[in-house]
Order: structure tokens, then C-alpha cells, then sequence
């Protein structure tokens, strides 16, 4: 798959913005109401709103990642994923977004429910602790392993859930997910499939984005 750049006029703007951020961007569509879980500085929020003219908002447990994005004109308020989800009426947005956040939860099986409950879409993307070079560290020097997008100490890591993408699929499909479509991400290849997880892609993916739909009842 090929990111191809935005037309619009801000999309010099976010021309370095992080290369999961802007797949995201991709799946999102034009117009659609959007709520971004842990949004951080807001950096995938405006680009929503800028370049996709979504009526976007945010919720950020972190105060400074509030500040920050109120003074970029986000509509983004403080709150807890394990927590404050509940509040959000059902169907409220067209789309729900989860951008490596999900492994930090407390919950992430209640996590994924109450975000289905919220949107019609959902999208995630998580870590993939079944990449190769995390499966050689341990290996080799038999001490946890860290890369990239899993930098920290494990004594100081906010990942206390981190998962390979098999076993996202599996909680996904416990709570009445499907996946309708998965990109994965290794350094600045991309590389896009269907629902089915290949072994070489729990192998090669250090981050995995997921688009998820509500599986549909049996009969339907």
C-alpha cells in the first residue's frame, strides 16, 4: 500500500507527521464524526480535521496533552479510556479511534466493548510484541526486549497489556469484532491485507492498524 499525499492545503503541515498516524488518516473518512481515544498532543486529531474535515474530538487522560490540544483549537477533554467511556451515549460517532493506547489499559477487553458500543467503526493499532526482533532479543539475551515503538524499561512502561497480533484477532472476535481490513507497519513499509493474519505478518509487523466492524448476528 501506498500512502499517497493529501491535496489539501495543510498536508504540508503534516507531511513528517508519524507514518502510523498518517495510515490512520487514510481509513478515516471524509466528514465522518470521530472520536480519538488518548490523543495525546492532538497531532492525528487535527490532522483529521484539517485535511478530512471531520467533526473530531478527543479524550486524553494526561493534562498536558489537554493543554496542548485546546491551544490548537481541539475539541479534547481529559478523561480515562478504562473509565469515562461509559459516558458517551451509544452510536455516538461514525468512527472511534485507539492509536497505541490500547496496551496501556487496565481493561482492554472493556476497552473494545464500550468503544463498539460508541462506533460504528472502530480503529486500533497496537505494538506488535510478536515482531521478529522482539522474539530474537528474548531469545538471545533472554531479557525483555526493546525497540522502537517499545522503548521503555520494563520496570517503567505504561504497556502492562501488550499482545501479538494473533492475540488482538482473538480478543477482537471475543467481543463481537471483525476485522474488516488490517496495515501493517515495519520501519517505512506498509503493507496492506484482509481480515486474515498471516504468520509472516505476526512476524514482520512492528505496528499493526486494524479497521474493526460489529460482527454481524448469525442469519443476517
Amino acid at each position: 500500500m501506498t500512502i499517497a499525499p493529501s491535496s489539501h492545503q495543510n498536508s504540508v503541515y503534516h507531511a513528517d507527521a508519524r507514518l502510523d498516524l498518517r495510515t490512520i488518516a487514510q481509513l478515516v473518512p471524509t466528514g465522518s464524526k470521530v472520536l480519538d481515544i488518548g490523543c495525546g498532543n492532538g497531532d492525528l486529531l487535527d490532522m483529521l480535521v484539517s485535511e478530512k474535515n471531520v467533526d473530531g474530538r478527543g479524550l486524553e487522560l494526561s493534562q498536558s496533552g489537554v493543554n496542548m490540544c485546546v491551544a490548537r483549537g481541539l475539541s479534547v477533554v481529559q478523561g480515562d479510556a478504562d473509565r469515562d467511556l461509559t459516558y458517551y451515549p451509544s452510536n455516538a460517532f461514525d468512527v472511534v479511534i485507539l492509536s497505541q493506547t490500547l496496551q496501556a489499559t487496565q481493561h482492554p477487553r472493556t476497552v473494545l466493548l464500550e468503544m463498539a458500543r460508541i462506533g460504528r467503526q472502530l480503529i486500533v493499532s497496537i505494538p506488535n510484541f510478536g515482531h521478529w526482533s522482539v522474539r530474537l532479543d528474548l531469545l538471545r539475551r533472554g531479557r525483555m526486549p526493546e525497540t522502537d515503538t517499545l522503548n521503555s524499561k520494563w520496570y517503567d512502561t505504561a504497556n502492562i497489556h501488550l499482545c501479538t497480533l494473533w492475540d488482538f484477532v482473538d480478543l477482537a472476535r471475543e467481543v463481537g469484532l471483525s476485522v474488516d481490513q488490517h496495515i501493517t507497519l515495519s520501519g517505512t513499509k506498509v503493507h496492506q491485507g484482509a481480515g486474515h493474519i498471516s504468520w509472516l505478518d505476526n512476524w514482520r509487523a512492528e505496528i499493526a492498524v486494524f479497521t474493526l466492524l460489529r460482527a454481524k448476528p448469525q442469519g443476517e
